[in-house]
């Protein structure tokens, strides 16, 4: 059924098998994405966020077709992305671009950045060298990078320069949506500054949708219209940027915002602070997969798993038995 959504992702899973103890031993998977839904609008940007580990990277490839899915649907412009085969999927693919998170890794140390930047053009369309050429300097100004760029490699650029580099790359072909995997974790804080805006003035320019994929929550509070809260492999929280900063009903999304360090010093305030390490997504706890780090917790976090429920608004999902009583105890760390 049609709808106004530009990415919608169903009951979405990626298990990785793992190898076996012995030949007769039960085969076991290790649960990256397990049961996600969630959709993107034209022009919105949804970020994503968690502990390292709870399956982001996964997420964005899996959306991407980089991994293949267990299970669920991935949905483009209504089209059904996980029934087409990948030659049927190469003419969306422009459609559909990537950041990734380390841009030297990303780029070819052997090719020129013209090589790099045109490399697009040749595999999805007939222009000839010169228009190539022309678009690829193009590129370079509106990332912000001077015309000497392009006979250059990628090793006599920055890390942010790199990035920019790679951020042309993904917007060549005019994406709908743009996939970005920590673009900006490996930078210098004065250049993710850089980058983040970089990104907002390329998403009004060209009205695209971005996934931001990130652990800085101030970074995924500047940028993004909708936040979701992964945890484990599994969406535990999503909700409009504002409200899910203001009022978070998960637990677990109230022990990442108390991460945030209080600005003044001196101010001492009584916050909770999550224990323990991230269980293995092979082994999943039963029942709520927070509950053998939550303070909430009772018997019905480890027999039942609780599902995404709208809570004040349908804009506010979350999966906790207890939200209600969650919510209640918030005390935010922006009231001082």
């Amino acid at each position: 059924m049609a709808n106004d959504n530009l990415l919608t992702i169903k009951k979405l899973s990626k298990f990785f098998p793992v190898k076996k103890d012995n030949l007769f031993s039960e085969r076991k998977y290790l649960k990256a994405v397990d049961n996600i839904s969630l959709h993107i609008k034209p022009g919105e940007t949804l970020g994503i966020v968690g502990e390292s580990g709870c399956g982001k990277s996964t997420l964005a490839k899996t959306i991407a077709r980089l991994y293949e899915p267990t299970a669920g649907d991935i949905f483009f412009n209504n089209i059904e992305f996980t029934k087409l085969s990948q030659r049927q999927l190469r003419p969306h693919r422009p459609k559909v671009q990537y950041v990734f998170q380390d841009p030297y890794e990303s780029l070819n140390p052997r090719h020129t950045i013209a090589s790099i930047l045109e490399e697009p053009f040749i595999i999805h369309t007939r222009l000839s060298s010169i228009e190539r050429r022309e678009k690829a300097l193009d590129l370079l100004k509106r990332v912000g990078l001077p015309e000497s760029a392009l006979t250059k490699y990628p090793h006599e650029f920055s890390g942010g320069q790199r990035q920019r580099i790679g951020i042309a790359r993904a917007i060549a072909l005019e994406p709908e949506l743009l996939i970005c995997d920590e673009p900006v974790s490996a930078l210098d804080v004065s250049v993710q500054a850089q980058i983040i805006n970089l990104l907002i003035d390329l998403q009004k320019e060209m009205k695209l949708a971005i996934l931001f994929i990130a652990h800085d929550l101030a970074v995924v509070k500047h940028i993004s219209d909708r936040v979701g809260v992964m945890y484990l492999g599994s969406m535990v929280e999503t909700a409009n940027t504002d409200a899910l900063f203001a009022s978070p009903k998960h637990p677990y999304t109230q022990y990442l915002l108390n991460a945030i360090p209080t600005p003044n010093p001196r101010l001492k305030r009584d916050k909770k602070r999550i224990q323990g390490e991230l269980p293995s997504p092979i082994n999943p706890p039963h029942g709520c997969h927070f509950n053998t780090r939550c303070h909430m917790a009772k018997d019905d976090c480890h027999n039942k798993r609780p599902q995404l429920i709208v809570t004040d608004s349908q804009d506010h999902q979350v999966a906790c038995h207890y939200h209600q009583q969650s919510s209640e105890n918030w005390e935010s760390p922006w009231d001082y």
